[in-house]
């Protein structure tokens, strides 16, 4: 038998913590001293311990922890457990990482109130466009980044079907009346040669959620040009609608991503790309 305190060193856990799970009787002592009051524990309670451990390190509760070995869940069982609570918790980082730099950019933009926009507008007409493109509504702007490489797959992936090549850049819109964090209209895809669209009798049917479609061509297109990270396209967006609130305008329809940087699905360095963001816009 081991002293507390030998056995705490062995687990590496606290006295204080050692006295607790004793209370809640997660794990008692194999003796205690009717003397002195000193706990005894013995090295074969070393597993349940470990199992008390890595469960209260992914969050669970003492309770639920009770709850949990008192059903003397096997080591299967409880492997699956932590996978799940270990794909919660990265969830979690990734949507703390997507807010963290929301506030970064909230920040940038403070920093440079009253200074020169690093974006230059510039105005063009865009001809009409045909693309094979994927839509969907997210409800959360999280689900983004997870989501859209999938939807390329699908869009790549009919196109290799039906033996095409797509033209290049390959782009995303957003089309939404107000910014919004929940029910987000978006829709990626590749834009092909117009010649698709004349033939596209002989073309397969679309699986997967795509769909061969013309955007109409916009008379009066604002663009900047977007230089670094992929998830920091939002400043352009941002420079691009003060833009159009500066000199009288209103947005006319979605907003569209350019990426010269080539495919997303393939892109090796998302803190270094190229993005045109466009949004078309009139008198209101």
């Amino acid at each position: 038998m081991l002293k507390i305190g030998d056995f705490s060193q062995l687990a590496q856990v606290s006295v204080r913590a050692l006295r607790i799970y004793d209370e809640m009787g997660l794990i008692k002592p194999i003796h205690v001293d009717k003397f002195s009051g000193y706990r005894y524990y013995e090295a074969s309670q070393l597993p349940r311990l470990n199992r008390i451990i890595a469960l209260k390190d992914l969050g669970f509760t003492l309770e639920q922890i009770a709850q949990a070995l008192k059903e003397n869940l096997s080591a299967e069982q409880l492997r699956g457990m932590l996978m799940m609570k270990q794909a919660e918790l990265e969830q979690e980082l990734k949507e703390g990482k997507l807010r963290l730099m929301r506030v970064a950019a909230r920040l940038r933009q403070i920093e440079r109130e009253g200074g020169v926009s690093p974006y230059e507008v510039t105005v063009k007409s865009v001809r009409p466009l045909i693309v094979i493109s994927s839509k969907i509504s997210l409800a959360t702007l999280e689900e983004i980044v997870h989501v859209r490489c999938g939807m390329y797959e699908s869009v790549y992936r009919w196109l290799e079907e039906n033996h095409l090549t797509p033209l290049e850049p390959e782009l995303a819109l957003y089309d939404n009346k107000e910014y919004v964090e929940t029910d987000i209209n978006m829709e990626v895809g590749a834009i092909v040669e117009e010649k698709v669209w004349e033939n596209r009798s002989r073309l397969k049917v679309q699986t997967g959620g795509v769909e061969l479609r013309q955007l109409p061509a916009v008379e009066e297109m604002a663009s900047v040009i977007h230089h670094g990270k992929l998830l920091e396209v939002g400043d352009a967006i941002g420079a691009l609608f003060q833009w159009v609130g500066e000199n009288g305008y209103e947005a006319n329809g979605a907003y569209r991503e350019l990426h010269l940087f080539g495919r997303e699905i393939t892109c090796t360095d998302e803190d270094n790309v190229t993005v045109e963001v466009q949004l078309p816009f009139r008198k209101p």
